[in-house]
């Protein structure tokens, strides 16, 4: 099948496969595992923090920092399109009793710095506590500029917040701007990077912090479940997703962009090709055209969209070029039809 819904459905590699049967396990809530710890020790030494932690999801990991930023009653401020406000369930609210302060994200996926200080509330006991600003890069696909995150960062200090990033695609960000990912995530206090979107890893992520932060955020995954054990058979592979797939991000840019190109010729779609910046395609269907006939159709070929007046394609590893050929010409025989 030619998954398009997501990066998350990539497959792990042979390499992978190999190191998780082989790699070395312990307790991991006990802190015994020693491929867990080499796999934070070695994270948090290329994005220069000084502790890492290794998560079951990237919504838990965002959860563990937003937690470990903040106590009951304070608020975090982030975009209407954040994954970690729209996406994740409500978890901040339901389990940390942190309220979120969502603000509009502008075309490029930032949030205005205008509309962030606006934002942060006034030391009066009617309100909410600002203490935290999230952003994410990508978001939508978008790359957050590096000037962007200086500011933002320049801001946070100046009011006294800390700032986090969700990082579930920074890699992402980091090849397509021809950057490190630490040159993005030294702009941030605490930085999530998801294992298994792009970077292929079957399970996890991890978060990243000061000594403090990561302290308070493994208690809290504790707490909520996440101790998992002899979870370095997982982090064997997310040892090779960062030293074997990062590079790699580049091809399913490529195909991205080839992707939305070829679309872009077709009447019944209209994409924004300045918005397709890494590994994402965003295309609006004509008011005629059939989403779910086309998503059956394309089932029926062996190629898996998820339906919708926007349709959201996602090119990852287990998508080659000759794959998008294939749903080119399936798209342009059902418009035909």
């Amino acid at each position: 099948m030619i998954d398009l819904r997501s990066d998350t459905v990539t497959q792990p590699t042979e390499a992978m496969r190999l190191a998780m049967s082989r790699a070395e396990v312990g307790d991991d809530v006990y802190g015994d595992d020693p491929t867990v710890n080499s796999l934070q020790d070695m994270a948090a030494e290329m994005f220069g923090f000084e502790s890492a932690l290794f998560t079951a999801s990237g919504t838990q990991a965002n959860l563990l920092a937003l937690m470990a930023h903040c106590e009951r009653g304070d608020e975090y401020l982030c975009g209407q399109q954040a994954h970690n406000y729209k996406f994740e369930g409500g978890g901040a609210a339901v389990l940390g009793s942190i309220q979120p302060q969502p603000l509009t994200n502008q075309l490029d996926g930032t949030i205005a710095l205008t509309d962030i200080e606006a934002a942060i509330k006034p030391d009066d006991i009617h309100f909410a506590r600002t203490r935290l600003l999230s952003l994410e890069n990508t978001i939508g696909g978008k790359v957050l500029p590096q000037t962007y995150l200086a500011n933002a960062q320049a801001l946070a200090f100046q009011r006294g917040l800390k700032i986090h990033l969700d990082g579930a695609r920074v890699a992402n960000a980091a090849v397509a701007q021809g950057i490190g990912i630490a040159d993005i995530a030294g702009h941030f206090d605490s930085v999530s990077i998801c294992l298994s979107k792009g970077l292929c890893a079957p399970v996890g992520s991890l978060l990243l912090g000061d000594e403090r932060l990561i302290k308070k955020a493994t208690r809290w995954r504790k707490m909520l479940g996440g101790g998992m054990r002899q979870a370095g058979i997982l982090a064997a592979a997310g040892k090779l997703a960062l030293t074997e797939q990062v590079d790699r991000l580049g091809e399913d840019h490529e195909n991205a962009a080839y992707l939305a190109q070829q679309l872009s010729q077709l009447s019944e779609f209209e994409i924004d090709l300045a918005a397709v910046q890494t590994n994402m395609v965003f295309a609006t269907l004509a008011p005629y055209v059939d989403e779910k006939a086309l998503a059956k159709r394309c089932l029926e070929a062996g190629i898996i969209i998820s339906p919708s007046r926007t349709l959201r394609f996602v090119t990852h590893k287990d998508v080659s070029r000759q794959d998008i050929d294939k749903v080119l010409q399936v798209f342009k025989l059902h418009l035909q039809a």
